[in-house]
């Protein structure tokens, strides 16, 4: 048969390297990878593209990512990229001021480093929205910025307690002080008026298209159910999927309630098959057992240091009971779902692999694949442990470089050797680690060259400060292998992330070839075509 398209001109990415220079696809499927002989598969309505020494590479697939969330704050008072408090309250003032019929004042995506110990306060809000509530949850979506109207009709006042899985930020009388971190963020968050079923689906549309033109055919929603407030994507999905809108491959990860236990797995069963269909399926399960380091959250196994370098009496949270873990891992793993664990902290690290390996004890070996994501600080004891319980390491590459948010509001706290063990993306991999990757979009940009970038040079781009533990740095090669096949073993989608005969034709072209310029430019590429089963779902020329 003859080929529908044919990738000449090469170099190809195959799972050897960039051993190969053409490439048939038939249908969705790559049916020829090789060189001259490939181009005896061209026919009359062959399109045969000119890959003129631009690189061919599986699609990308980001295996933690929130969509839906990212358009909608795309589509609000959005304000991320914003570094100063100047700029931030401008952006609100602004918003506000287009938008006088908005009850509420919603979007968020602030920068902790804007602001002075990362915790801005209401009185900013106040001067330029005094009438009605505010609700901007930060970058990583682990605090919340309110004003004093929100906090009124929350009933927040110094006489409120923290919750159990939060903490509401005080001024030196005692009274709240317009920061809410995490699930304090739900005493407002709460009240704010949801998303509709038209809003959600239009933003994972517009969040689709996004992902395609930075080459992305798949991903792992890391957050479908209802939490702190965020709007559940997954009657979005499903509508998607049914209406074949949907052009991604997607798996979505059903929240684990963490105030609740094993009651909810049946639950969970239901819910996973009622949401599977067409391009998106719902056979995991998220299980967020810590926050994040910057506001003292994520669980260590140590305290963290205050600003003078001494231990303090806070070991962080843990969301998640961590001598009931192993016994909800070990059922979710005998029913045959994935545990996707939010562990960012080195306590969370050891709780997540410690509850795999008790499944792993009692059910046997299972073709489940936990992956554990985040891995801020992981214990140099507890590297080994993710080959030996074959639980990959789900990387988000793009924070492993020196940034205000890092050197101010985490290593002064974590003290010298702990900083040490931040993303040992390197040691994980050397220790025969499986390494997959993703962005947590909205959380920082969701662009995979950026975070490949990143994972090669451990600097961001265009950056000019110091290395950021060189010896994690990550080769070309074991980074685009994290971002395709790493992500695609996770997502269960074993006939993608790779350039082979046999395998689905999701596919990227980019604009050069990373492997034959420096490091240091890896960022500056672009995609020019993404294509998903044989079908262009993207062209930089139609853009």
């Amino acid at each position: 048969m003859h080929a529908d398209l044919l990738f000449t001109g090469g170099p190809v990415l195959t799972p050897e390297g960039p051993t190969a220079t053409a490439v048939a696809v038939t249908g969705d499927r790559v049916t020829a990878v090789g060189h001259d002989e490939v181009h005896a598969l061209a026919g009359p309505r062959t399109e045969v593209i000119d890959l003129a020494g631009r690189l061919l590479l599986p699609g990308f697939q980001d295996a933690h990512v929130h969509p839906v969330p990212a358009g909608l704050e795309l589509a609000r008072c959005d304000l991320s990229g914003l570094r100063t408090a100047e700029e931030s309250v401008a952006a609100v003032r602004a918003y506000a001021e287009a938008r006088p019929e908005r009850e509420w004042i919603l979007g968020g995506g602030w920068s902790m480093e804007a602001f002075a110990g990362g915790t801005p306060v209401k009185e900013l809000l106040d001067a330029v929205v005094p009438d009605r509530p505010v609700y901007l949850p930060n970058r990583d979506h682990h605090g919340a910025w309110v004003n004093s109207r929100a906090l009124e009709l929350a009933g927040i006042d110094r006489d409120t307690p923290d919750p159990a899985d939060g903490r509401i930020e005080r001024d030196a009388s005692g009274a709240p002080s317009g920061t809410l971190q995490e699930g304090a963020m739900q005493l407002v968050g709460r009240l704010a008026p949801a998303a509709t079923a038209a809003d959600r689906l239009a933003a994972l549309l517009g969040a689709q298209r996004h992902l395609h033109a930075l080459g992305i055919t798949a991903w792992q929603d890391a957050l479908v159910g209802d939490f702190l407030g965020m709007d559940d994507p997954a009657q979005a999905y499903l509508a998607a999927a049914r209406d074949g809108s949907l052009t991604a491959r997607v798996v979505g990860a059903l929240w684990w309630d963490r105030e609740r236990g094993a009651e909810q797995i049946p639950e969970l069963i239901e819910k996973g098959a009622a949401l599977t269909g067409g391009r998106f399926g719902a056979g995991t399960v998220k299980l967020m057992l810590d926050g994040v380091a910057e506001n003292g959250t994520a669980a260590m196994l140590d305290p963290y240091l205050d600003a003078c370098g001494c231990a303090t009496r806070n070991r962080g949270k843990s969301f998640i009971d961590p001598r009931r873990l192993p016994e909800y891992v070990t059922a979710l793993d005998a029913l045959g779902f994935q545990c996707h664990f939010h562990a960012l902290g080195d306590r969370a690290v050891r709780d997540a692999l410690d509850a795999v390996e008790a499944a792993r004890t009692a059910n046997g070996p299972r073709d489940t694949r936990p992956h554990l994501a985040h891995l801020q600080v992981v214990h140099p004891a507890d590297v080994p442990r993710f080959a030996q319980l074959g639980a990959t390491a789900n990387i988000q590459p793009l924070w492993a470089a020196h940034e205000p948010q890092l050197d101010e509001l985490t290593i002064p706290f974590l003290g010298a050797e702990r900083a040490g063990w931040q993303y040992p993306f390197g040691s994980l991999l050397r220790s025969g680690a499986r390494l997959a990757a993703g962005s947590d979009w909205p959380v920082s940009s969701p662009d995979p060259l950026q975070g490949i970038h990143v994972a090669v040079n451990r600097v961001e781009p265009g950056g000019d400060a110091p290395v950021f533990l060189p010896e994690q740095r990550l080769s070309l090669m074991a980074a685009l292998t994290a971002y395709t096949a790493g992500s695609a073993y996770v997502n269960h989608l074993d006939d993608t992330g790779r350039v082979a005969a046999g395998a689905l034709a999701d596919l990227v072209v980019l604009d050069r070839d990373p492997f034959a310029g420096p490091p240091e430019g890896i960022a500056d590429a672009r995609v020019a075509h993404t294509y998903v089963g044989g079908a262009r779902v993207y062209s930089a020329q139609e853009a």
